[in-house]
C-alpha cells in the first residue's frame, strides 16, 4: 500500500512537473520582489551588509531581487532553458514538499541549496557569487508567493482565467502584480508602510530558515485563494487577500535577511 502511494505521488509529481514547464514563472512582480529586497536590507546584520556591499557595490537588494526575471530573455541555454524551473516548486494538494521532492531539472528548493553553496564558496568567481546572491534573494521571494508552490494542475494558477476588476487576467498574474499594483503605490511606499508594521514578535516568529516551512505556508494559503466566482474578482477579493499578500511580502523580506545573516555570519 505504501509503495502504491509513493508511486501515485511520483506519477502526480511527474505530471505536475510537465505541466509547470511552460509556466512563465515570475514570482512577485517587479514591485513585490523589490519590496522583499528592500525590507530585507533593513534587517541585515553589519557583517551581512558589509559582505553584500562588497559583492554588489552600488546595487541594492531591491535591484538584485528582479535580476533572475529580467535575465529570462537573455541569450543562452542557462537563461532560456536551465534556470526557468528554479522559480517554483510543485506540491500536489494534500502533500508536502518532502514527500515529492524536485524533478530532474531541479526547482526553487534545489536551486536555493545550490546558490547558497556557491555564495559561501570564497573560491568561486566573483561573478558566480554575484549571480548566486541575486538568485537567493529572488527565490526566497518566489517561495512566499503562494502560487509558486503550485499544485501541478493549472500551471501555478496561470490556467485559471479570471476577471479582475472587470478585465481579463489569470489568478497567477493577480497574485504576482495586479492585486498590489491596484493600490498604485511605489515599491518604496510599500516597503516603508509594511516594514513599520513588522513587530519584534514578528521578527522572532518569522526567523525560520528552512524552505520547507515557507513552502508549507504557501501551499496552505494557495489552497484557499481560488475565487468562488472567477468572473467577479474585485473589491471583496482584495479585501480578503491583500492582507495575506502583505504578510507574505513582510515574511519574505525578514527571511531573506535572516538567511543572508546566517550565510555571512562568520564573515570578517
Amino acid at each position: 500500500m505504501q509503495a502504491f502511494a509513493k508511486r501515485t505521488i511520483a506519477l502526480s509529481f511527474c505530471l505536475a512537473s510537465t505541466m509547470m514547464t511552460s509556466l512563465p514563472a515570475f514570482g512577485w512582480g517587479q514591485t513585490g520582489h523589490r519590496v522583499t529586497g528592500a525590507i530585507a536590507e533593513k534587517h541585515l546584520t553589519p557583517a551581512a551588509k558589509a559582505a553584500i556591499v562588497k559583492l554588489l557595490p552600488n546595487e541594492s537588494l531591491a535591484e538584485a531581487s528582479t535580476y533572475p526575471d529580467e535575465m529570462r530573455s537573455a541569450p543562452g541555454e542557462f537563461w532560456r532553458k536551465t534556470s526557468p524551473p528554479w522559480h517554483y516548486v510543485t506540491v500536489p494538494e494534500g502533500h508536502e514538499y518532502h514527500e515529492v521532492g524536485a524533478p530532474e531539472q531541479g526547482d526553487a528548493y534545489t536551486a536555493l541549496q545550490h546558490f547558497t553553496t556557491v555564495l559561501k564558496d570564497t573560491k568561486a568567481s566573483r561573478e558566480d557569487r554575484q549571480v548566486a546572491l541575486r538568485f537567493i534573494v529572488h527565490i526566497i521571494g518566489d517561495l512566499h508567493q503562494p502560487l509558486h508552490a503550485g499544485n501541478g494542475t493549472d500551471r501555478g494558477g496561470n490556467s485559471v482565467k479570471v476577471r479582475f476588476f472587470w478585465q481579463d487576467s489569470n489568478l497567477h498574474t493577480v497574485w504576482d502584480s495586479k492585486m498590489l499594483d491596484s493600490k498604485q503605490l511605489s515599491y518604496t511606499e510599500w516597503t516603508d508602510w509594511l516594514d513599520k508594521k513588522i513587530t519584534t514578535k514578528n521578527l522572532k516568529d518569522w526567523q525560520a530558515l528552512d524552505p520547507n516551512v515557507w513552502i508549507k505556508e504557501s501551499t496552505e494559503i494557495r489552497d484557499t485563494i481560488y475565487p468562488e466566482d472567477a468572473n467577479d474578482m474585485s473589491y471583496d477579493y482584495v479585501y480578503d487577500f491583500l492582507p495575506v499578500a502583505k504578510t507574505r511580502l513582510q515574511q519574505a523580506g525578514v527571511r531573506i535577511a535572516a538567511y543572508l545573516n546566517n550565510v555571512f555570519a562568520n564573515t570578517k
